[in-house]
């Protein structure tokens, strides 16, 4: 029997394995939230499709988004970034990830991780289904303002709700989607 996923699940291969195996699964590791905060903003203005094809390309470019390692970028680095094929040669996306990992550090040494920072703004529980759709648009606003205020950049509120979505502060697989069910039932 088939799986009745997303919609926008089986337009690709790639799709169907990250909404599968990653879209709207809870995320509390540091390192991979900050890669999806990150690689989200790298999506401004383009499909997801196309920063999932280019994921490794990122994370071999970014030193697997090491904060620290990210935060001490220097002019050379930045260059060799705007000429790296792999990933999306844009100054301002390539310049967000460096001062997100600045900001990222700062936020993380705050709250004892930046884990504890943003699941604070669900109450560390996930928001489900239609009300919880539309809890997290407000709430991405709210995110979107204070992480701009602490030097984030690539974070509006559109960007941030895409984020909350792909790390599990809210499940917004659609109520047939046997994916809706399966992370429901883990809360």
């Amino acid at each position: 029997m088939q799986k009745i996923r997303c919609g926008w699940a089986d337009a690709d291969p790639l799709l169907t394995i990250y909404h599968d195996q990653e879209w709207g699964v809870p995320i509390h590791n540091d390192r991979q939230l900050f890669e999806m905060l990150n690689l989200e903003g790298a999506q401004a203005g383009l499909s997801w499709l196309t920063i999932l094809k280019k994921r490794d390309n990122y994370r071999a470019a970014f030193d697997n988004f090491d904060a620290a390692k990210i935060a001490s970028y220097d002019e050379t680095k930045r260059a060799e970034l705007l000429a790296d094929a792999g990933i999306i040669r844009n100054k301002l996306k390539v310049n967000a990830f460096i001062e997100n990992a600045k900001a990222f550090l700062q936020v993380a040494a705050e709250f004892g991780s930046f884990d504890t920072y943003v699941w604070q703004f669900v109450d560390n529980t996930p928001k489900i289904g239609d009300a919880g759709r539309a809890e997290a648009n407000a709430v991405s606003k709210i995110m979107s303002k204070d992480l701009k205020k602490r030097g984030f950049r690539f974070i509006g509120p559109t960007t941030m709700l895409a984020f909350m979505q792909a790390v599990g502060m809210v499940n917004d697989h659609e109520l047939a989607c046997y994916r809706f069910n399966e992370l429901a039932d883990k809360l």
